[in-house]
């Protein structure tokens, strides 16, 4: 390895493969680049940045434990040291991934989908409407109070705000409607 110390104080290492160190005259801050393009550097405020140069992808790791990726297409994903992970897509939708299996994701229409961990989903719409599916139903309620179930065997109910009911069959038969 070749050393080099520079006039302003910082000091350049580069070794046999190509690798440069260079630390600040401070000695605050370190910037690593390696022979295959990445790049590193150790911040002040202890943060590491680490540029993948292949996948033109940066790293961030703060001092608290948060991490966060940010990637090409401009997704930036956010890792919480609680195991919480939230996910900026290119179109502004996020996902939130919670550490005890929650799942929220905004849209940006103002659709927000939750999954629980059991795998039922509340699906609300920017209109009002809302939905929910699991594993025994989907039902759809609507701004006006109607209230519309589709069970897995296929049979529909649908309660509407005026007090009607009508049930069809698993063949769409009506075989109740009450008014």
């Amino acid at each position: 390895k070749v050393e080099e110390v520079l006039t302003d104080g910082r000091r350049i290492i580069t070794f046999r493969n190509g690798t440069k160190k260079e630390i600040s005259a401070d000695k605050r801050m370190t910037t690593i680049s390696f022979f295959n393009g990445d790049v590193k550097k150790i911040m002040p405020d202890q943060r590491v940045i680490y540029y993948y140069a292949d996948a033109q992808t940066t790293h961030t790791a703060y001092a608290d434990g948060l991490e966060v990726l940010q990637f090409p297409n401009n997704q930036i994903e956010k890792h919480y040291p609680d195991g919480t992970q939230e996910i900026v897509f290119p179109d502004h939708t996020v996902k939130c991934l919670y550490s005890d299996g929650f799942k929220e994701t905004f849209f940006p229409d103002g659709t927000v989908v939750k999954v629980e961990k059991n795998g039922d989903k509340t699906v609300v719409f920017s209109n009002g409407q809302k939905e929910v599916h699991t594993a025994q139903f989907k039902r759809r309620e609507y701004p006006d109070g109607t209230i519309k179930t589709v069970y897995c065997n296929g049979r529909q109910e649908t309660k509407y705000s005026t007090g009607r009911v009508r049930i069809k069959d698993e063949e769409g038969n009506i075989i109740l409607d009450k008014k």
